[in-house]
Parts: structure tokens; C-alpha cells; sequence
């Protein structure tokens, strides 16, 4: 899953990510022209990289299967079979408040709308925890998930979206990530979209310890399962229920976001894409279903602006606020730009 990620050189050094989607050291919208590759006798060409552009998710597959991603989103499938095996209604409390954890606290609050969007401020060693925290949701590392989510607002549902349900339902929900698009295209993806989170070596390290901290995370599920209960059963009851079924679970609500919410549902506000807002995945999703709202005013700690829409994420974010973990949220939308 993980990729070489360099610092960016001091002497070019972009200011603070524009939350809007774009900031300083952006291309304004030029594309990169992709590389000639010429045969000289006796020197072998260049290896082809994927250069970030307009029409760089068309003939995606052209270049293989990004085999580590594969894998491991295999192995968490592979994983939930085992789940009914090793049954016990501990592991499945647990398995319920992990997901609310990782889901909302790691995915929704801190990866989507703090980091991505700036919805709020936090202290370092709230933001730093917050990243960790939707590291171990499993959904890949804090670089490569809020750098494809801001590029996805810039784009969404046009040519550069990462996951529109446009190229299909279910390349939109999970097939978007599988191909592999090569180092240096992550590379420019990480320093193009998150040079304010390059910056942190903390987010570098998590970025590059993303896998061994899963193992790390499974030996702790197993080891507080034999201690609640005392038998080598137990403790692969928490490591299958806690890691396998809750990723599982957390994966498939939350790329719902990508794929569903762009397909089914209601509109509340005139956007330029397809955004929707589908009941069940704001729900399911912890708040994040409610996805037209989101894509109107993205950065608002509240996706639910009507009362029935339920968006237990941002009761969190305001009991952050409260205790002075999270302060300048953002509750209104701004005075213009205000969709139809």
C-alpha cells in the first residue's frame, strides 16, 4: 500500500493548502504533457510513469494491478469469512465501537473534514492523533486519502475525479484504487495536493509505517481478547471481528460516499456535480451520506442541514469543541456563493 514519499525542497516550499481545492504551487489547470520515449540503440527506454493530468484514470488498467492494494483489500475480505467461527458477542461490541472509532473519528472527522477540508482547527498533538487514528481505519494512508479527496472536490464528476461514478458504479466504489499508477505519479499526486501534510514528518512516518502499524493494531486485538476472556479462542474473536469484519465494515459505508451518493438520492443545493444525499449512507456513514450538502458548502463541520439529517460526526466535532480540543469549526455557510 505504501509509496516513496519525499519532503518538498525548502527553496519551493508551497504555502498552506487552500482548503477550496487549489493552492499556490498548483498547475492553474495546465496539463503535463506526457514523456516521448525514444529508442536509442543500446540503451534501453525510460520505464513509463503515469503523469497526473486530464485523462490520466482512462486505459488505467494499461499498466497492471497495484498488487500491495490488491492484496490487502483481499485479505481484509478473505478475513471476514473467518468471522463466524470465531463468534462471541464481546468481540462484536467491540467490533461496533471500533467501527464508530476508526469510521467517524478516523475517516469522517479527522482524514475527510478536518484534514481535507479544514473544517476546524485542533492542537498538534490532537491533529497528529486524529491522524493516526484514520490511519488505522485501514483506507490507506493520511497522504494518499486526503490528497485524492481534495482532488476530488477540484474535479468531481469531471475529467480528473478519482472515483466518479461516471466510469461506473463499481469503479467508483472500489475499483478506482486498484490500478497501479506508479511511484512518481503518487508522488506528484502527495506534493501537488498535500504539501501542507509533507511538511509534518509525523504524517510522513505514518504514511510509511501504514502496514506494520496494522500488525501492531492486530497483536493489540488479540491480545485484549485473551485477556477479557482468557483463551487463545477470545483473542482471535477480537482480531477477527476487530480488525477483519470492522474494516470491512468501515470500507464498504464509506466508499458508499464515492459511488452511492453520486448515483441515488435528493438534492438540496444546485452543485456542478452529481452529488446526492442518500438517507442510508448518512446513517451508515456516520453523517457523511448526506453528501449534496458537503459538496455545496465543503467546508462545513455539519454535512445534515436539516433536522432530520443526522450527522453524528459533528456532535463529536462539537464536543471537541467544548473541551478545547477543536476551536474556529466552521457552522455557517459563508455569506456568498450560496448555491440556488
Amino acid at each position: 500500500m505504501s509509496t516513496e514519499v519525499t519532503r518538498p525542497k525548502k527553496a519551493s516550499r508551497p504555502h498552506e493548502f487552500d482548503h477550496s481545492g487549489s493552492h499556490p504551487g498548483s498547475h492553474d489547470g495546465a496539463r503535463d504533457k506526457p514523456r516521448q520515449l525514444k529508442r536509442v540503440k543500446g540503451v534501453k527506454p525510460t520505464p513509463k510513469v503515469r503523469i497526473e493530468g486530464e485523462s490520466e484514470y482512462k486505459n488505467a488498467w494499461s499498466f497492471g494491478l497495484d498488487w500491495p492494494g490488491v492484496i490487502w483489500i483481499a485479505a481484509i475480505h478473505i478475513g471476514v469469512c473467518f468471522a463466524p467461527f470465531v463468534f462471541s458477542w464481546q468481540a462484536v461490541v467491540a467490533t461496533l465501537v471500533l467501527s464508530w472509532f476508526f469510521g467517524s473519528i478516523g475517516i469522517c472527522l479527522g482524514f475527510h473534514r478536518y484534514l481535507t477540508h479544514g473544517s476546524f482547527q485542533a492542537p498538534k498533538w490532537v491533529r497528529r492523533t486524529i491522524a493516526l487514528i484514520g490511519n488505522l481505519a485501514g483506507e490507506g494512508s493520511v497522504l494518499t486519502w486526503v490528497a485524492n479527496h481534495r482532488k476530488h472536490h477540484v474535479h468531481s464528476d469531471k475529467e480528473g475525479d478519482p472515483h466518479s461514478p461516471k466510469e461506473g458504479g463499481l469503479w467508483s466504489h472500489m475499483l478506482w484504487f486498484m490500478p497501479n499508477y506508479g511511484a512518481e505519479w503518487h508522488r506528484k499526486l502527495t506534493e501537488r495536493w498535500v504539501p501542507d501534510l509533507l511538511r509534518d514528518p509525523f504524517m510522513r512516518f505514518l504514511h510509511k509505517a501504514f502496514l506494520p502499524l496494522h500488525f501492531v493494531m492486530a497483536g493489540v486485538l488479540y491480545g485484549v481478547g485473551y485477556w477479557v476472556g482468557g483463551t487463545n479462542y477470545m483473542g482471535w474473536s477480537f482480531l477477527v471481528w476487530g480488525m477483519f469484519v470492522r474494516m470491512f465494515y468501515v470500507f464498504h459505508v464509506t466508499w458508499f460516499v464515492n459511488s452511492a451518493t453520486h448515483m441515488w438520492g435528493y438534492r438540496n443545493y444546485n452543485t456542478s456535480d452529481d452529488s446526492r444525499n442518500l438517507w442510508w449512507v448518512g446513517l451508515l456513514a456516520f453523517g457523511e451520506g448526506w453528501h449534496n450538502n458537503h459538496h455545496a458548502f465543503q467546508r462545513m463541520a455539519k454535512t445534515g442541514h436539516k433536522w432530520w439529517e443526522i450527522d453524528m460526526t459533528y456532535w463529536v466535532i462539537l464536543g471537541m469543541e467544548k473541551l478545547g480540543l477543536a476551536y474556529n469549526v466552521v457552522k455557517d455557510p459563508p455569506a456568498h456563493g450560496r448555491p440556488d
